[in-house]
């Protein structure tokens, strides 16, 4: 392959515009084609992105010239879209969650693993400079003994405010604040503690047949931690992103992404870590690396997608009491 990745994005909604306007602007990457099958999506991003190859399908990106292709579709997609890349060898970013089938999910992973090019699922936190400093704490046993992770999500709209357009995040066939948020501290938490298995479930669903949940609740146990999530939509109260690890020496929290504080026992005190904080960019930049086969860190495979999928669909499947 060239010293550029030729890549091509599937899927123009908020998340394959934003990493395609990155990817325009990246020395590692030349943007092949995008596609999208709606006409006014194409049409946005052609005003924005004058000269960019458009097309309506993803087979069409597919059969381009390409060495990766990023995939940011609604997840009842994305089987369609990456099993055929990974057997033509087109390396594979993919939007989260993984699917929401778990055949296919299963599927996807197997594929990765044996398909012998770069593949990686686009998890937020999986390169924050936070969730670093969080993993080097723990394997120094600063934590001491875990005692329990805690795991707080509200939002008083759901789909929030610039998600407006995505109207699919609304149903419960692919939709929710579980698959689309929860996900990514789901991940966090395999990484960093183990494996989630369920202990107590409970979800409670909107008005309608389709409604996505407004309200769950659980316990996993994850490497024998406990660990609580609460949370819920269409509430009067602020939009919280609030993730904390308890141990018998040190806790953390992690709130709004990438704001971090400990304790000791006493206050929260803001922590401050340093170097490269993480984003989309950076991703992109470990996903380059790794389709020339270089050694790259911080980057979610297919293998944790699935285990994170495995949860999420298992919650979705129960009813409050």
């Amino acid at each position: 392959m060239s010293e550029r990745v030729r890549l091509g994005v599937v899927g123009l909604g908020v998340m394959g515009t934003r990493v395609l306007g990155i990817a325009l602007d990246h020395p590692a990457y030349d943007v092949v084609l995008a596609a999208d099958p709606d006409l006014a999506a194409r049409d946005r991003v052609a005003f924005e992105h004058r000269g960019l190859r458009l097309a309506a399908t993803a087979e069409e990106v597919l059969d381009a010239d390409l060495d990766a292709v990023y995939v940011a579709t609604p997840p009842a997609t994305h089987a369609g879209i990456v099993l055929p890349a990974l057997e033509r060898r087109i390396a594979v970013l993919c939007e989260k969650p993984l699917a929401v089938d778990l055949a296919e999910g299963e599927a996807m992973a197997a594929a990765a693993a044996t398909s012998g090019v770069a593949t990686a699922v686009n998890f937020a936190l999986s390169d924050r400079a936070t969730v670093r400093e969080l993993e080097r704490a723990l394997a120094a046993g600063e934590a001491g003994e875990v005692r329990s992770v805690q795991i707080r999500l509200a939002f008083p709209r759901w789909p929030r405010d610039f998600q407006g357009d995505a109207r699919w995040l609304a149903r419960r066939e692919q939709g929710g604040f579980l698959r689309e948020v929860f996900s990514h501290f789901a991940y966090l938490t395999d990484r960093l503690v183990g494996e989630l298995t369920p202990v107590e479930q409970q979800v409670r669903f909107g008005h309608g047949p389709d409604a996505a949940e407004v309200e769950a609740s659980a316990v996993f146990a994850a490497g024998g931690v406990p660990v609580r999530v609460w949370a819920e939509s269409q509430s009067a109260v602020p939009e919280t992103y609030r993730w904390e690890l308890h141990g018998t020496h040190r806790s953390w929290a992690l709130t709004d992404w990438t704001e971090l504080s400990w304790s000791d026992g006493d206050v929260w005190h803001r922590q401050e870590v340093p170097g490269e904080q993480g984003s989309d960019r950076h991703r992109l930049s470990a996903f380059a690396a790794a389709v020339r086969g270089e050694p790259t860190a911080h980057l979610a495979d297919f293998a944790a997608a699935l285990r994170v999928q495995k949860v999420v669909e298992g919650w979705l499947h129960t009813r409050l009491a």
